[in-house]
């Protein structure tokens, strides 16, 4: 996603809602029961395209991260779970310095984007953001654009004016975001006419326009319904063959499902990252089990 539509679509979000509270942590009896999907092997063997190291982030003088250290393994998709305010929208906002645009906010650590520092001084928050792009919890089409101005917006953000040009790579990010199909005779029609899920995959048609690498995903399915979410989870699993994927998820089913590697969050800290298989079924840390068995959360 363009970084200008990034920033857009994020002073939006901010303006509709705060900035989530850190959570109390209340026991509760009952328990899950969370159905691993099986991954293959050699997923975790990949190697690494973004690293954090040392990441601490503040709203104003509220501290919403500490000291998170994380490799993201390319062409994979990492979950980030854990109950509300624990730091994940953050985290993974830091990702592509979207955390900064938030005024009163700061920053600090490092992270790589394959060897190079994302805020390094000669790395421009554009470039950054080309490259790393965004899809927010509620799909954010531009409601005066139509499907085809909404995918093309980055492009022509970015300079791109050649007619022939836009044509190609509109039809072929609706195909990788698995809705040509559905649009292909209503490219005029505006993109806040879709349905939910429909709007969403149409967003996600517009990171992937640009010269996107990985694609990080708030909550991307919570607004959505079954059908719709079990659309963008095949989508995901598609998406991970040339992109590396982050997402955030409250849905623990969701994680399990649609991720090969899990990070678990607490009061802004990572408790524990690992195989998501093991995290759901052989979890390391106390407390990561009793999230995940329902002990609170």
């Amino acid at each position: 996603m363009g970084p200008m539509i990034d920033e857009l679509a994020e002073k939006e979000k901010r303006e509709r809602k705060p900035v989530e509270k850190e959570p109390k942590v209340e026991p509760r009896s009952e328990s899950r029961k969370i159905e691993v999907a099986h991954h293959e092997p050699d997923a975790f063997a990949k190697k690494v395209k973004m690293k954090a190291e040392g990441i601490c982030a503040w709203f104003g003088t509220k501290q919403a991260l500490f000291d998170v250290n994380i490799d993201i393994n390319e062409k994979a998709v990492t979950a980030i779970i854990g109950p509300s305010g624990c730091g994940k929208s953050t985290l993974i906002r830091c990702f592509n310095r979207m955390h900064e645009t938030v005024p009163g906010s700061r920053f600090a650590g490092d992270i790589f984007l394959e060897d190079k520092s994302i805020f390094d001084p000669r790395m421009d928050p554009v470039a950054v953001r080309r490259r790393v792009g965004m899809v927010f919890q509620k799909p954010t089409p531009f409601p005066t654009l139509s499907i085809y101005d909404n995918v093309a917006i980055g492009l022509r953000l970015n300079g791109t004016r050649d007619k022939k040009t836009l044509d190609e790579v509109v039809e072929k990010s609706l195909r990788k975001a698995a809705l040509w199909e559905e649009v292909k005779d209503s490219l005029q029609k505006a993109g806040a006419a879709l349905s939910g899920g429909q709007q969403q995959r149409l967003c996600i048609a517009r990171s992937l326009a640009v010269e996107l690498e990985v694609l990080l995903m708030d909550e991307p399915c919570s607004a959505l319904d079954p059908i719709s979410t079990s659309k963008v989870e095949e989508l995901i699993h598609e998406l991970r063959q040339n992109y590396t994927i982050i997402i955030v998820t409250h849905n623990m089913q969701q994680a399990a499902r649609v991720s090969q590697k899990t990070a678990f969050m607490l009061n802004g800290k990572l408790i524990e990252y690992d195989a998501t298989e093991k995290v759901f079924t052989n979890p390391t840390n106390k407390l990561t089990e009793d999230y995940i068995t329902g002990r609170f959360g």
